[in-house]
């Protein structure tokens, strides 16, 4: 069982949801090569209102996705400040319980 998560709620400033979601769409390809991330999703919780939620079997992949390049063009499309309402926020998760697929 994955014990380990990051939750990122996002907000796309107004007009910008479209390319909040492609941006999420186009980090697939980059996850897929992290060994340590077991599920990751992009999620839209409302019109603007966008989340990431990834799992990790141990610390040390949730660590190197932090350090990965999925984090790293999160942090600089904050950056630029064009495309979220405000900095996204990072909360790392204890997983206590899951049902998933064998």
């Amino acid at each position: 069982m994955s014990r380990y998560a990051l939750y990122v709620p996002l907000e796309a400033k107004p007009g910008k949801e479209k390319e909040v979601a492609d941006f999420l769409r186009s980090a697939v390809p980059a996850v897929d090569a992290e060994p340590g991330t077991v599920s990751w999703f992009a999620l839209q919780e409302g019109p603007s209102k966008f989340a990431i939620f990834d799992t990790f079997d141990e610390e040390a992949g949730r660590e190197a996705h932090l350090g990965g390049k999925v984090a790293a063009a999160l942090m600089e499309k904050a950056k630029a400040g064009d495309l979220f309402a405000k900095a996204p926020q990072i909360h790392k998760i204890e997983i206590l319980a899951d049902k998933l697929p064998h």
